[in-house]
């Protein structure tokens, strides 16, 4: 009992203060290994989105991100100049633009892809292989049933939040 009061009184038990310390350890190690790509970890999560091709146009991926529209048009128009995407016509509504992956931002996604996975092994080194795969699964699961909620919340802004609020 003496050693449940303890870490409760030291916030070891309180979701906010482990999903903070996982996010401050996740930004760091996921910044390092991701390096220059525009617009960091938010870029990321963009190429992986256009990447899987799930959602091909601007407004698709910003509702799928949580990203604001605009701040999605820049995003895109940086990784547009990295080379990494680009714009193509939509031949079923000449009106829209499909955002797809050039070949090279294919083999860049591949690259970070595996070392950003090495750096969230490293993170959740206190768990085996199972556990991590499960941690990811139900971590998953909690998102997307949080976004359906509350779909005008800005996952990004929320965690960026988060970060500036722990420094």
């Amino acid at each position: 009992m003496l050693g449940r009061m303890s870490s409760q009184r030291s916030g070891e038990d309180n979701l906010g203060w482990t999903l903070g310390v996982l996010l401050r350890a996740y930004q760091s190690s996921v910044v390092t290994v991701i390096g220059d790509l525009p617009h960091g970890p938010r870029g990321y999560q963009t190429l992986a989105a256009v990447v899987a091709g799930d959602h091909p146009t601007q407004l698709a991926l910003a509702a799928h991100l949580g990203i604001d529209r605009t701040v999605m048009t820049y995003l895109v128009d940086d990784l547009v100049r990295a080379g990494l995407v680009e714009r193509r016509l939509n031949p079923a509504d000449r009106r829209q633009r499909r955002i797809v992956a050039t070949s090279d931002g294919v083999r860049a996604f591949e690259k970070l892809e595996r070392r950003v996975r090495e750096a969230e092994d490293g993170l959740l080194g206190a768990l085996d292989a199972a556990e991590r795969e499960t941690f990811r699964g139900l971590l998953r699961r909690v998102a997307c049933d949080v976004r359906d909620i509350e779909p005008a919340t800005d996952p990004c802004e929320v965690a960026e939040q988060v970060l500036a609020d722990g420094a």
